[in-house]
C-alpha cells in the first residue's frame, strides 16, 4: 500500500518505503542523477509529511534493499538491539524528531541506545531536520576510542595528518609530516594514501613513519591508506600496521565494487586485534580500536549498486558496516566524488552534517573529510563554514593537509592552520596524550633556549 499525503487538495503517493525517503531528500544532484528525487518542492514537503507520520517500527519490517538479496541488509537487521528499541516502539519519526531535540534525549542515553537505531531510522530523521537541529543532537553525542590517543572527548578536536605526495617519495612525506606536526596536527592518526596500491610501497611508508614516531616518542597511530589485502599482505610480511583502513558502502554491491566483504573486514578486523600494537591511554585504558573506515554520499550510485536507494540513506546503511567492527575513526569524505553527486557548497554543508549525525546516533566515531573537487560549484568560505559548524557539533577529527591542496588527490581539503583555528575559537584542545607530548617539546625548546642564553 502506497504512502500518501495532500497539500492543498493535491493527493501525492508514493509506492514503497523507498520511494519516500528518496522523494523526502533534501535537495542534492546525485538524487536527481539517479532519477529518484522529488520532482517538486511541493512533493517533497508531501514526502517529509508521510515520513513524519510513519511509525519507527515500520523500518524493521520494510527494507529498503531486500534480506535475501544483500548482507548490509541483513547485518543491519540480524543486529538489530530490540530490547533497547522497545521504549521508542510507538514513535514516529516526526515523534522521533521531537524526542531528539528534548532534554530528555541526553547524550548519555543516546550512547546507550546506539544499537537501537537502524540506518534508515536515523537517515529518515535527519530528512526532517534544520541544519541547527543537526548541530544539536550531534553535539549531545560522545563517541572515545583509543588506539596510542584518545580521540572523541569532550571539549577536544583531533585532526589526521594527511601529508600525500604525487610520487610517493618519503622524503617529501616527512617534510609534511614534519609541517604537520610542527602545527600540532596528528593526533587521530597520520594517514597517507599511497599513489601506488603495492605491498613494497606500503611497507616502505609504514616503517618510515613507524620509525618518526619511535625516534620523537610521538603519541599517534600511522595508516597507509591501500586497499585492505594490501594492507593485510604487508602485515603477514613483518610491516608494522597501526589501523587498517578501508573504504565501505551502504550496500553489497558497492562494497563488491571496492573489492571487499564482510567476511574479508572480519579477517582484517581479527588481524589487526591480534597485533595488540595500542597503547595505554590517558585514562589507564589499552587502545584496542584498529579499524578506519571512509565513506561518501554518492559511492553507490556511482557503483550503479544503489537499488534505487538514495545516496543519503545508503551513506547511513554503510555506517552499519563500520559500527561492526568498533572503528578507531570513521569520516565522511563529504565533497570528494565531485558535483554529479553533490552539485554546490550548500549541498556539500547539508550532506557533511547529515552524515556526521547519522553516524553519532548510530554510535560511530565520526570525522569529516571537509572538501570539494574543483568543478563544484563551492569555495574555501563553504569549508570554513561546514568545519565550523562539525565543529560546534562535536565532530572528532577532521583532515590536515599541507596548504589545504591536496598536491596527490588534487582537490581541496582542510589545513593545519584551519584545526588551529578551530581549536582557538571554539576553545578545543588536541588528544590528552598528544597535547602532552606537544607541551613537553615546548618545554625541552624553552630549557634549549634557556642553555644557549645562557
Amino acid at each position: 500500500m502506497p504512502y500518501r499525503h495532500t497539500i492543498r487538495g493535491i493527493s501525492y503517493a508514493f509506492e514503497d518505503l523507498r520511494t519516500l525517503l528518496a522523494k523526502a531528500s533534501p535537495p542534492r544532484s546525485g538524487d536527481d542523477l539517479a532519477c529518484i528525487s522529488a520532482a517538486s518542492a511541493a512533493e517533497r514537503v508531501a514526502a517529509q509529511m508521510a515520513l513524519a507520520d510513519l511509525p519507527l517500527a515500520e523500518f524493521l519490517s520494510r527494507a529498503v534493499i531486500p534480506y535475501e538479496e544483500d548482507e548490509v541488509t541483513r547485518l543491519i537487521l540480524d543486529s538489530h538491539d530490540c530490547a533497547a528499541f522497545a521504549p521508542l516502539a510507538s514513535f514516529t519519526v516526526g515523534e522521533f524528531r521531537d524526542w531528539l531535540l528534548g532534554e530528555e534525549a541526553s547524550g548519555d542515553l543516546l550512547s546507550g541506545l546506539a544499537g537501537a537505531f537502524t540506518p534508515e531510522m536515523v537517515a529518515a530523521v535527519s530528512k526532517l531536520m534544520r541544519i541547527q537541529d543537526l548541530v544539536l543532537v550531534a553535539r549531545k553525542v560522545r563517541v572515545v576510542t583509543r588506539f596510542r590517543t584518545t580521540v572523541g572527548l569532550p571539549g577536544t578536536l583531533c585532526s589526521r595528518l594527511q601529508p600525500n605526495h604525487p610520487t610517493d617519495d618519503p622524503t617529501g612525506i616527512a617534510a609534511s609530516i614534519l609541517d604537520g606536526l610542527l602545527l600540532g596536527a596528528g593526533d587521530a592518526v597520520i594517514g597517507i594514501n599511497p599513489v601506488s596500491d603495492n605491498v613494497a610501497t606500503v611497507t616502505t611508508l609504514l616503517r618510515m613513519v613507524d620509525r618518526i614516531r619511535e625516534r620523537y616518542e610521538i603519541p599517534t597511530q600511522s595508516c597507509v591508506l591501500a586497499h585492505i589485502t594490501t594492507q593485510l599482505t604487508a602485515l603477514e610480511r613483518g610491516a608494522p600496521v597501526d589501523l587498517l583502513f578501508q573504504s565501505i558502502g551502504g550496500t553489497e554491491k558497492t562494497n563488491t565494487s571496492f573489492g571487499v566483504n564482510l567476511a574479508l573486514l572480519d579477517e582484517a578486523y581479527e588481524a589487526g586485534l591480534d597485533l595488540r600494537r595500542g597503547a595505554i591511554c590517558a585514562d589507564g585504558t589499552v587502545g584496542q580500536n584498529v579499524m578506519y573506515f571512509e565513506t561518501g554520499q554518492g559511492s553507490a550510485l556511482s557503483a550503479n549498486a544503489h537499488h534505487g536507494v538514495d545516496q543519503q540513506t545508503c551513506e547511513a546503511r554503510a555506517y552499519a558496516v563500520a559500527r561492526r567492527y568498533q572503528p578507531m575513526l570513521v569520516n565522511t569524505v563529504v565533497g570528494f566524488i565531485g558535483p554529479e553527486y553533490l552539485y554546490d557548497g550548500k549541498q556539500i554543508l547539508r550532506a557533511g552534517l547529515e552524515d556526521h549525525f547519522c553516524g553519532k546516533l548510530l554510535g560511530l566515531p565520526m570525522g569529516c573529510d571537509v572538501c570539494y573537487t574543483t568543478h563544484a560549484e563551492a569555495n574555501d568560505d563553504d569549508l570554513d563554514t561546514l568545519m565550523t559548524l562539525l565543529g560546534v557539533a562535536g565532530v572528532n577529527y577532521i583532515m590536515g593537509v599541507p596548504g589545504a591542496d591536496d598536491v596527490m588527490l588534487n582537490y581541496q581539503s582542510t589545513s593545519f592552520h584551519d584545526i588551529a583555528y578551530l581549536r582557538s575559537a571554539l576553545g578545543l584542545r588536541p588528544a590528552p596524550e598528544f597535547e602532552a607530548w606537544l607541551e613537553r617539546g615546548v618545554r625541552r625548546q624553552l630549557s634549549m633556549q634557556g642553555l644557549l642564553n645562557a
